[in-house]
């Protein structure tokens, strides 16, 4: 680096930062210079020839570019400093850009490019300023600032930047989701029937607001519209004594951000029985206790959210703890839920190292369950972990074959989803799916206590099992249509009527809600133009229906179905606050996966509709949602 250019970034970070505190530098200097010689070492013999800018200026203005974009987001967030650290190795990689390297790199450095070694004189102003107390974190218990330079190709090493004093980890690194091509449009006169599984579960939202609380903007496979929908309770009206154990609302009003479509909204409420006439519980706690398990957001997290299931508990219930890592074992044999010392000193004692033996873990769980088989109990395996199963079964079909087995003999599996880095979302899902359970991702004990305390009666006492969706939308009436979401539910036509195929569960007390958006005949709305050579009049049929849904369910433990139908009036509603809240919610769930459906609505439109709507708001939770929106579209503004 010349003389004139140290002396112009003196001048910039002197000019931007506050006076640096001198333990936080020393700290900050030691991680630095450990981690980068540590590199370089390995680095020096293959090391490629440096190449100089030819244009200082152009390096200068991304600086002044990074440093600006770095200031909004450290404000957006809440944090007094600008993160200079990392500032002064992207001024280091652009002034020696080096060629991609498929080289291994020391634990803790997450880095795509070979990092030159940095000076010590511009480390040592390489300093991180926070509006707390606090001193930092270790490596496996930091909460990290965004990460726009590794979004754009720039090499950046793993540095300590505590926002806000929360413990998280970056998300970006080895996350896995399932690729999962959006719905589309459906034209009514050739496929008028549209059949999926009711999904209940919740991870999608918590792990997009993980992203977005860090300043990121979630990937849009992490974004699934229907687990955003659900993840809110609604105020439908309960099911009628002697019927169904849930009861069917239905209506069709205009789509908010397009005046020619219409929104068909269908709404499941399921019954809240009575607690003494809950059956008891079998609880086996599977814990991950591998090595990826080691940080505060993981295993620590973990055993906090689990204790909070204990109160709610009863003394018939029961409670095991079954832990996997390289090899399985039993931590605690079932014991009373009122024997709250001993499950909360057996959670304690754990601690993270080893592999990842998933597979035997599932194995020993379930068979503390099978010791009890017969018995008038329900047996459920809460599986908790950061999805990483590399040991024993690790193939997803041999994994989905195993748990299909056991749910046949009633076990159910749920599944909790711990941390960022390597958190396998797919698999998670795909368990949760063929374990007859529910999946949830837990960033906070905030979203322990949702997941664990305030919903455990819903998530673990089925109230209707394998319930389909099946809905006929009368081509007199109807274009075209699509389902928003349950991408990932989507069932065949012909697997409504054979009970032998699996779906989602129905738990008590919980709500389900389905959207549709439907585009009616002759509407400008209409994406598809008639065919040349098919049938140029509209179908002939009764237009007093834009359609039919049918609903299959089994009682729990039955092996035989039985229908629920309900006709869609072709009437325009006035939709209720809980009917556009839903919709606001979908709305955004489309911004955060680049729908092209929305025309010009945006992230705008969709606050306004969620801050007209939100109702009473008990415990808070729309006006979460109404904060993420908010911090969204800063995000998008900065960017």
């Amino acid at each position: 680096m010349e003389p004139f250019e140290m002396e112009d970034l003196r001048r910039a970070l002197d000019a931007r930062t506050p006076e640096p505190c001198a333990a936080r530098r020393a700290a900050t200097l030691e991680m630095l210079e450990k981690n980068l010689r540590s590199r370089q070492e390995s680095a020096d013999a293959s090391r490629p020839t440096l190449r100089t800018p030819k244009n200082k200026g152009s390096i200068w203005q991304k600086l002044e570019a990074e440093m600006t974009k770095w200031k909004k987001r450290s404000l957006l967030l809440g944090t007094s400093g600008v993160v200079t650290a990392s500032l002064a190795m992207f001024v280091v990689v652009q002034m020696n850009p080096m060629e991609n390297t498929a080289v291994s790199h020391p634990p803790g450095l997450m880095m795509e490019r070979q990092m030159p070694k940095v000076s010590e004189e511009l480390v040592s102003r390489s300093q991180v300023r926070t509006s707390r107390e606090s001193e930092f974190a270790t490596m496996d218990a930091v909460k990290m600032a965004p990460a726009p330079l590794a979004a754009k190709g720039i090499a950046t090493s793993r540095m300590i930047a505590p926002i806000g004093g929360d413990i998280v980890v970056p998300p970006q690194a080895g996350d896995r989701f399932e690729d999962v091509v959006p719905s589309k449009v459906q034209i009514t006169a050739e496929n008028p029937v549209s059949t999926f599984s009711i999904d209940v579960d919740t991870a999608s939202y918590a792990t997009l607001r993980s992203y977005l609380e860090r300043g990121q903007i979630p990937p849009s496979d992490a974004v699934r519209i229907e687990e955003m929908v659900n993840y809110f309770s609604y105020d439908y009206a309960p099911p009628e004594a002697g019927g169904p154990p849930f009861a069917t609302h239905v209506a069709s009003f205009e789509t908010p951000w397009n005046v020619d479509t219409r929104l068909v909204h269908i709404g499941l409420q399921g019954v809240m029985p009575e607690i003494d006439e809950r059956p008891p519980l079998d609880l086996v706690f599977l814990v991950d206790t591998s090595g990826s398990m080691r940080a505060a957001d993981k295993l620590g997290l973990l055993k906090q959210s689990l204790k909070l299931m204990l109160p709610k508990l009863r003394a018939e219930d029961r409670v095991a703890v079954v832990t996997y890592a390289g090899s399985s074992g039993v931590a605690l044999e079932l014991t009373s839920a009122s024997d709250v010392g001993a499950i909360s000193s057996a959670l304690d004692a754990l601690t993270a190292g080893g592999g990842t033996a998933g597979a035997a873990g599932l194995k020993t769980a379930y068979g503390l369950l099978e010791e009890n088989e017969g018995e008038d109990r329900i047996g459920r395996v809460i599986l908790a972990t950061d999805g990483d199963f590399n040991v024993g079964l690790s193939g997803v079909e041999e994994m989905k074959e195993f748990i299909s087995e056991k749910r046949e003999t009633g076990a159910y599996l749920s599944v909790l989803g711990f941390g960022h880095g390597n958190y396998n979302d797919a698999l998670m899902q795909t368990l949760a799916q063929n374990g007859n359970g529910h999946a949830a991702y837990i960033d906070s004990l905030t979203e322990a206590r949702k997941a664990l305390g305030d919903q455990l009666t819903g998530a673990l006492f089925p109230i209707a099992g394998d319930v389909k969706v099946q809905v006929e939308f009368n081509p007199a009436v109807v274009g075209e249509y699509r389902l928003i979401g349950y991408e990932t539910r989507s069932l065949a036509r012909e697997d409504f009527n054979n009970d032998k195929v699996d779906a989602g569960d129905l738990g008590a007390g919980h709500s389900v809600t389905a959207l549709y958006e439907v585009t009616p005949i002759g509407s400008p709305a209409l994406m598809n133009d008639p065919l040349r050579y098919g049938a140029r009049e509209t179908p002939a049929g009764d237009d007093g229906e834009i359609g039919f849904v049918k609903l299959r369910w089994k009682a729990p433990g039955a092996s035989t179905s039985q229908l629920v139908s309900t006709a869609i009036p072709n009437v325009d509603m006035t939709p209720s606050g809980e009917q556009r809240f839903a919709a606001s919610i979908a709305g955004f769930g489309q911004i955060l996966k680049g729908s092209p459906y929305l025309g010009d609505w945006d992230i705008e439109n969709a606050i306004a509709l969620a801050k007209e709507h939100s109702g009473a708001d008990e415990w808070g939770y729309r006006a979460e949602a109404l904060r993420l929106m908010q911090l969204y579209q800063d995000l998008k503004a900065i960017e």
